[in-house]
């Protein structure tokens, strides 16, 4: 695997960071329960940085990159779906994309909206239909979820089945939340370490206690390795990298919210901090795919057999 970035994904990369820069940071004291941003979605497909996967030179990993890059951002974007499991079904499906386990219709579904493509995934194949109004049922609104969120109240009988391999677009999606995962993980970190570098109690940075400096240590270990992971899994394409790449996301996603909140004390129980729009997308994600357990077995089955 080739650790250092080429040329071309350099570019693509600060192409992407000079696009997202005016939405790098949250609305100061009113950054509520998620952010969206129309502006920033248009830009990105108007620039093609979700269909980098088509492109030869460029190919997932780029994709990944990109994902990871853009889930740094306070702004919840669709781009992990699109830009990595989508050219895989039909690359001409509308946005945002929505993925959907088959048989598990009672998750919260990320993004989902009218006019959204609804992808389900399982063993009768890989099958999509356009939502509609009256099929979406929407969160209640105090639950914390920092992606727009809503729920299926009803499937149609009919959908457009794909000439797509189920297990293929199943690993694409354990790449892709990975990716993702990472770039949350990425983000949460530095906006703690922000915080305890400027607070100061007992007349002293928080972040120069060494307890706490071990902590934050030990979370940007498990940081740089879901990054590794995630991107080790684009570019070998194998199922079992894909389902380990996953599982140390969510397993690493679960070790680290809590510390964090816990480093922000008082401020990290509200809502004037941007910390949430990080920490409570990956909480989401832990659930994706079965969490953690169904990772593990998936990993166990891709390298030693059923």
């Amino acid at each position: 695997m080739q650790l250092a970035l080429n040329e071309d994904q350099r570019q693509v990369l600060d192409f992407v960071e000079a696009l997202a820069r005016p939405f790098a940071s949250a609305p100061l004291h009113d950054a509520g329960l998620a952010l969206e941003s129309a502006e920033l979605d248009a830009a990105l497909v108007e620039n093609g940085f979700l269909d980098v996967l088509a492109v030869e030179e460029l190919g997932p990993v780029t994709a990944a990159l990109v994902v990871e890059k853009l889930a740094r951002l306070p702004f919840a974007v669709e781009a992990a779906f699109s830009a990595l499991v989508r050219p895989l079904i039909d690359p001409d499906l509308p946005r945002p994309i929505c993925l959907l386990e088959e048989g598990r219709t009672c998750t919260p579904v990320r993004f989902l909206r009218p006019g959204a493509t609804v992808v389900v995934v399982g063993a009768s194949g890989v099958r999509s239909f356009t939502a509609r109004e009256e099929q979406i049922a929407p969160a209640q609104e105090d639950t914390l979820y920092a992606y727009p969120v809503a729920f299926l109240a009803d499937m149609p009988e009919t959908m457009t089945l794909h000439a797509a391999d189920p297990a293929e677009i199943t690993r694409a999606w354990r790449v892709a939340m990975a990716a993702e995962a990472a770039g949350l993980l990425g983000a949460a970190l530095a906006s703690t370490v922000t915080y305890v570098s400027e607070r100061k109690q007992f007349g002293r940075p928080l972040a120069t206690f060494q307890a706490m400096r071990h902590r934050l240590a030990e979370a940007q270990v498990l940081t740089n390795c879901t990054y590794w992971l995630a991107m080790r899994a684009a570019a070998t394409g194998e199922a079992a990298d894909a389902a380990m790449a996953l599982l140390h996301a969510q397993e690493a996603a679960r070790r680290v919210c809590y510390d964090y909140h816990q480093f922000l004390g008082g401020m990290g129980m509200t809502l004037e901090h941007p910390l949430h729009l990080w920490t409570y997308r990956l909480k989401l994600l832990t659930s994706e795919l079965g969490g953690r357990g169904e990772q593990g077995l998936a990993a166990a089955a891709a390298l030693w057999g059923e």
